[in-house]
């Protein structure tokens, strides 16, 4: 792991600034006191020569070097930096288990203070990390937080990453969220976890702040305001989920067709169907949409509600060309008979028993019946009508039209 190589490192790094002060005390003979990091001279000298190897990458000419020690002949603090040393040459090389050796030994030599002590285990929990050890892992992490002082950010997070990786949401939850609480400026990534644990648990109403939070992050960013809006269809808040769309379709975020549709579906869902014609007829125009059956119909059904039958006319004709079957030109023959277009009508109805393959074939020629009616075809209305007697579902108004016929030929 990256992080805990770079600590290790910085450890050392102050141990070779030690090291060579400690020397350099020595040299001069101001006394015979040991230099102040309890290093003598010629330990520090093998160390420094171990530290540089490893800096240069050269592990096993950092190893050679140390194997020069006479462990057992080392203070506590020599003994503790030396094996300080050996876990940063194992942990370069991605050996983590040794490297953690070396570091319970360099706690156990008796050398480092509490801090020192403390910021080891930290590392060792990193480690287990590192191999995706995440049961390991936690354990270590909570281990270290029950005497660390004033824990950071990223350790919550990386407490709730091994729990997340073991499936546990729920213990990943409160070290998720308390990464987040405890940084003025949090990386996106951290947000993203406690999202993604509240919406594993269903928890709707705690993951709208978070994206919200998302948002003004990378306002940019289209998936957050997908997420938004769907959390809140979620909680059955609709307009919030419809306002969340269009605001983020206003500002050009949200281009893609899938989104278009769904934004017109919140439209009238939300008993806009103006706006949600208006939104297709934009997206079509700018080629933002697939041109498809389903598309026009959905077009249409917004100008239907909207009573604007005028308008949802050509969608209507049009999907009805596309589809596999003659129900939507049962629907546009509807259409027309709602605006007296009774020539229109026929034909769009004759057109779907042609196509066929219709929910209620009844329907459809008791309505043809009527469009022949009304522009007195009474020859052909009576064959239409006939016909529907075939399905006992219209026969009864089929008769009263039958009737009619009779009365008008007198």
């Amino acid at each position: 792991m990256a992080m805990t190589q770079f600590l290790l490192r910085a450890t050392l790094a102050l141990l070779l600034a030690f090291t060579l002060a400690g020397q350099a005390m020595a040299e001069k003979k101001k006394d015979d006191a040991p230099p102040p990091t309890g290093i003598d001279a010629a330990t520090g000298k093998i160390l420094t020569e171990a530290i540089e190897a490893l800096n240069k990458e050269n592990y096993s000419g950092a190893k050679a070097a140390i194997a020069k020690l006479k462990m057992d002949t080392l203070s506590p603090y020599e003994r503790s930096r030396t094996e300080q040393i050996l876990a940063t040459i194992e942990s370069s090389q991605d050996n983590y288990g040794k490297a953690r050796g070396h570091l319970q030994a360099a706690i156990a030599a008796g050398g480092l203070n509490d801090k020192e002590i403390s910021d080891t285990r930290y590392q060792m929990a990193q480690m287990f990390l590192a191999e995706e050890k995440w049961k390991e892992g936690a354990a270590a992490l909570e281990e270290w937080f029950r005497t660390a002082q004033n824990p950071n950010g990223a350790a919550y997070y990386l407490l709730a990453v091994a729990y997340y990786q073991q499936n546990d949401f729920k213990r990943a939850t409160p070290p998720a969220q308390k990464a987040v609480d405890l940084t003025d400026k949090p990386q996106e990534g951290w947000v993203q976890l406690v999202l993604a644990l509240y919406l594993q648990q269903d928890r709707y109403s705690e993951a709208v702040p978070l994206l919200k939070k998302l948002i003004s992050m990378t306002p940019d960013k289209k998936s957050y305001w997908q997420q938004l809006s769907s959390v809140y269809g979620q909680m059955e808040d609709y307009m919030k989920a419809l306002s969340t769309m269009q605001i983020a379709y206003n500002a050009g975020i949200v281009t893609e067709d899938s989104d278009i549709r769904r934004l017109a579906d919140l439209q009238l869902f939300n008993e806009l169907p103006y706006r949600c014609g208006t939104t297709l007829d934009e997206a079509l125009a700018k080629k933002q949409v697939k041109a498809d059956a389903k598309l026009y119909e959905k077009q249409a059904n917004c100008w239907i509600s909207a009573r604007d039958f005028t308008k949802a006319i050509s969608p209507l004709g049009r999907a009805a060309e596309m589809s596999g079957n003659g129900d939507l030109y049962v629907r546009l023959g509807e259409v027309q008979i709602q605006r007296s277009e009774w020539a229109d009508a026929a034909k769009a109805l004759q057109s779907a028993i042609r196509k066929g393959s219709l929910k209620d074939a009844g329907n459809a020629q008791l309505l043809l019946g009527i469009s022949q009616f009304n522009q007195k075809n009474y020859g052909a209305a009576g064959e239409a009508f006939n016909r529907a007697r075939g399905f006992e579902k219209h026969r009864k108004m089929a008769d009263g039209y039958l009737q009619l016929i009779k009365v008008q030929k007198g």
